[in-house]
């Protein structure tokens, strides 16, 4: 069994690689922004 998974792994890949050949990469999501957090009470001229 191990090598029938092999096999469907390769597969797999080969499948993959095609497809994005084809059709082009994945668009990739882009990463969600981090908020960081400001002490406005600095930024205020006195």
């Amino acid at each position: 069994m191990d090598y029938l998974d092999k096999v469907l792994e390769r597969l797999r890949e080969w499948t993959r690689r095609l497809i994005e050949v084809l059709l082009g990469p994945d668009a990739e999501q882009e990463p969600e922004l981090i908020p960081i957090p400001v002490d406005e009470s600095q930024l205020r001229p006195r």
